[in-house]
Parts: C-alpha cells; structure tokens; sequence
C-alpha cells in the first residue's frame, strides 16, 4: 500500500465562526485542539469532554493551561451537544462509531459541516468504510452487535455519504491514508486534511524519561485479545535487555502493570495524558516500541527529526486468544506492515 501525505491543503484557512466538538478521549481531544490551531474548526470552538474517564480529566487540565485562543472547554457531560443546537457553524466529533454520535448526526444538522477528528486507526477504518462500494455498518470491529445496532451503523454510513457528496464532510487526522482511499474518498466530495501536530510541537515538553527503552502499552490483553502471560514474558525479555520505560494503555489493570513493576529494570510510569504529549523529549538513541497501535504512527512523526527509533511488534501468532477474530489480527498485522513502511 502507498500512503499520502495530503502536502497541499484543499480547504482554505483560516475558516471563520463556531464549531462544537464532542470527545470521548484523549486523543480525540488533543486532536480537537489541532484541528482548532489549525485554523479547520472556526474563530472560536466549544469542546465538550464526555464526562466520568480520569484519563480526559488528566488530557483536559493540561490542555486548559495551555490551549491556544479561541478555545473553550465545556462542563463534562454524558452525551454530545445536538449539531447546530448552539448555532455553530461546524460539528466535530472524534468516533464516528460511537452510537450516541451516530444517533445525534441521524438528527437535524443545522451546521454547514461534519468534521471528523482523529481517533487513531479508527479514523482510518471510517474511511475505508466510506469508500466502500456496498453499505457498510459503521460499528467496531472488536464488539458483537445486534440487528438493530448494526442498522444503526449502515444508517449513518449512508448519511456521511450524503455529507460528503454535498461537501459537508472533513476529515482531519494526522495518520498516513492509502492513496487509494484517499482518492477515492475525495472523488466522493470529502475534503481530507493532514497535520503533523504543528501545534503540539510549539508547546514545551515538561517530562523527562532517560531509560533507553520506552514501550507504550496496549489494551490487547487487557481486552483478552492475546494471553497476558506471553505480553507480560516479552516485557521482561526487554527490560532484561536493559531499563525500560512503561507507559500503560488506560485499560491496562493495576494487577498486570503491579507484577510488570516487579521486574528489575522496568519503571512503570502512571497513565496520565496522551503519550504523544509526553514523550516528545526524547533523543536519538532512545527507541520506543509497541505493540500494532496508532501510537506508531503519531511518535513517528512528533520524534522522526529528533533520530528516535519507534518500532512495531507484530503480534506472534500464539499470541492470540479465540476471542480475537480473523478479521481484527488480519487488520492489526496489516495496520502495522503499513504504518511502519
């Protein structure tokens, strides 16, 4: 698969007015924050957190004290603000799987716009998704769902559809696209826009991390998608090899990242904000790794210039338990052949 980069913008900014943005994570909030700098979501835009993660909490104090103009964080709340209730101009939202979002863009949009901010690989699924030739259930792949759930997810397939073909549908993400879906996204009407964390990269990095190793964490075995054990043996292998820094995925337990602390050499450092917010002090020399995860991607870019290896581990067939579908090792071992070429 090729990639492209989106060099050349397609949308004119600054774009001027409101926009509502609703987010379910960190990264979606930091990639909210983004888009804003970037001159794609209005003069002035309104995020509001879903309220009740400790991890947002953490992403939104810090990001409080050092958001550009323009920005307001809203109360944390339980469910997204309805499009053009507040007379905005644009709606954004980070997961178009989320089947609260999806019933609020089944409502009246009184917006000009969708905007879809990044949510990591599932950013890119969405896009696959549109481009698909046959109607496709916007739903997650790791999740069962039922007749009406799924009915839900074509729904709103078709609707972004509309979106796009009237030019009311963005895209915003920092994640390579095979130029394939890009194009063909873009011959459906949708306007697709790259960042590179430019605003990100203008704030100071504040943590210092000096092991040579750094590993970000995954929910794999937190999920029961692989055997913990063997997670938890490659781990130590590697902090055998010398000190390791952990940065633990959120959904990771106290219990693992206890008994992965316990191993010499490996320092376990507390789940706070995106590691793309955190990790951008570190110098050539240092390498991170990782299991299949957008983080690959992201790091790649933020530390490429900085000579910071970031390499993928793809997941050893034994790995997987039965609970881990055909389908998702296949995506998950073809995301990581294609974010790492």
């Amino acid at each position: 698969m090729t990639a492209t980069r989106f060099d050349v913008a397609a949308v004119a900014r600054p774009r001027f007015g409101h926009a509502e943005v609703w987010v379910e994570s960190p990264l979606q909030m930091l990639s909210a924050v983004e888009a804003h700098g970037a001159g794609l979501l209005g003069t002035t835009s309104r995020i509001h957190p879903r309220g009740g993660t400790t991890a947002l909490d953490a992403t939104l104090q810090t990001l409080m004290a050092q958001a550009p103009e323009g920005v307001e964080f809203a109360s944390p709340s339980a469910a997204p603000p309805a499009p053009g209730s507040t007379g905005a101009q644009r709606w954004a939202t980070g997961d178009a799987f989320s089947g609260r979002v999806q019933r609020a863009l089944l409502g009246y949009l009184a917006v000009r716009e969708i905007v879809v901010i990044d949510d990591g690989m599932a950013t890119l699924g969405l896009l696959e998704a549109l481009v698909s030739e046959e109607p496709t259930a916007l739903v997650r792949p790791r999740s069962a769902h039922g007749a009406a759930r799924r009915a839900l997810g074509v729904a709103c397939w078709f609707r972004l559809r509309a979106l796009a073909r009237a030019g009311r549908l963005l895209v915003f993400t920092g994640l390579p696209v095979p130029a394939d879906t890009a194009r063909k996204f873009r011959a459906l009407g949708g306007h697709l826009e790259h960042h590179g964390f430019e605003w990100l990269n203008t704030q100071p990095a504040t943590e210092r991390i000096t092991e040579p190793t750094v590993v970000v964490g995954s929910a794999l075995a937190a999920d029961g998608l692989i055997d913990a054990e063997q997670y938890l043996d490659w781990l130590r292998a590697l902090a055998d090899e010398g000190p390791l820094a952990y940065f633990p995925h959120r959904r990771e337990s106290d219990a693992f990242l206890a008994r992965l602390a316990a191993q010499g050499g490996a320092t376990v450092h507390a789940h706070t904000i995106p590691v793309e917010m955190r990790l951008r002090s570190l110098r050539r020399g240092q390498v991170v790794r990782a299991l299949p995860s957008t983080a690959l991607p992201s790091l790649r870019l933020l530390l490429g210039a900085n000579g910071v290896r970031v390499l993928g581990q793809d997941v050893p067939v034994h790995w997987w338990t039965p609970a881990a579908s055909p389908a998702l090792r296949a995506h998950l071992s073809s995301s990581l052949e294609f974010y790492t070429t």
